[in-house]
């Protein structure tokens, strides 16, 4: 009877809804058509779609290509991931032309990004950030993906559910085929591509619509932060503070990454309090890297001195936050007795600070 009882269960993620939504929608002057049927929404049992925007181009998701369907086909939230996924290294991209690029995400939020020189090690490295919050994830990557890479992908205790690449080498697509639940897709061009779309972003809510301007974070090197504190950051603590902020941008909020120059590792994220999200980031590190010797990015400004005591007494040398709090200078000043290095998100001279919530 449990037999029966679990294989009914399990189907249920298996199984096609039909949908019925048309063939095109408009939403003021965008346009939109049916790119894909999902094989359910967030939920199984309910039907969902993909639309792409008509007139976009470049490496975006009206352009992917679905190469290896799998098993099961894609799904309404491995589409957020993918999509969320090729924002993060693109971007990072963009940052750092010249690194290999790896984010994975899971539930549409970042579980292991890293960076590197080798295809194969920047995976292994990405992978390892946190292995348990991994399993199950979505696997973006800047390059292409080779047997080697491949191999590591679909190696036993992996658990990979799509893979999104800009290409695949004939030998790759030969590994991956042998993960019959595996879904492959390829983006339509290189990262180094430009993309182009209406840049709104347009949320769903009972009797209505909010409308937005795509967020673009404006910090892109040390040139475009400010240090506050008494002690300067050193070149390797603000290569570090850029990567993991370019990371918090794409974590859900609050949003707390930490972090070295080419990893991450650890993540809190959709938490109701910074402490908390502060206190997840620490805990999640130590199932991969640990916190010793990284920088914390914060992803709004802190409204105590909880957070910096907490980054200090694990080990934490440096902290990129937004400033804004009432008590800014209280909490420099403890960051000051602790020796940690504060990093403001604003270039020299301006007044403002860049915050960077994301709640999807």
């Amino acid at each position: 009877m449990t037999d029966k009882i679990d294989k009914n269960s399990r189907s249920q993620y298996r199984t096609h809804v039909e949908e019925d939504f048309p063939e095109n929608l408009s939403i003021g002057d965008v346009r939109f058509s049916k790119k894909l049927s999902m094989r359910y929404g967030e939920n199984p049992g309910y039907p969902a779609a993909f639309y792409q925007e008509e007139g976009a181009s470049g490496p975006n998701m009206a352009t992917l290509e679905v190469l290896q369907q799998g098993s099961k086909g894609l799904g309404y939230i491995n589409v957020g991931d993918m999509d969320l996924g090729q924002r993060l290294t693109r971007k990072l991209t963009a940052i750092f032309p010249e690194e290999r690029v790896c984010a994975l995400i899971n539930h549409e939020m970042p579980s292991g990004v890293a960076m590197g020189g080798d295809p194969q090690e920047v995976f292994i490295k990405a992978w390892g950030c946190d292995p348990l919050s991994n399993f199950g994830s979505v696997d973006v990557f800047n390059y292409t993906v080779t047997r080697e890479l491949a191999d590591a992908i679909v190696e036993k205790g992996r658990n990979v559910e799509v893979v999104y690449a800009p290409d695949y080498t004939p030998e790759a697509l030969e590994v991956l085929a042998g993960r019959k639940p595996l879904r492959v897709v390829r983006m339509g061009g290189s990262l180094d591509f430009p993309s182009s779309d209406q840049d709104i972003e347009i949320k769903r809510v009972a009797g209505g619509l909010l409308v937005q301007k795509r967020f673009d974070s404006r910090i892109r090197s040390a040139k475009d932060v400010e240090v506050v504190s008494q002690r300067e950051a050193t070149p390797e603590e603000l290569a570090a503070a850029v990567f993991n902020w370019t990371v918090a941008c794409f974590t859900r909020s609050n949003a707390i990454i930490i972090g070295s120059r080419d990893k991450v590792h650890g993540i809190g994220s959709g938490q109701r309090s910074r402490i908390d999200a502060a206190e997840d980031a620490v805990k999640f590190s130590q199932r991969g890297y640990g916190s010793n010797g990284c920088v914390m990015a914060s992803d709004a400004f802190m409204p105590f001195p909880d957070v910096v005591e907490l980054a200090a007494a694990n080990g934490i040398t440096a902290l990129i936050y937004p400033l804004g709090a009432i008590r800014d200078n209280e909490i420099i000043a403890r960051a000051d007795e602790l020796n940690l290095a504060m990093i403001a998100t604003r270039s020299p001279g301006e007044s403002a600070s860049e915050r960077c919530f994301l709640h999807r």
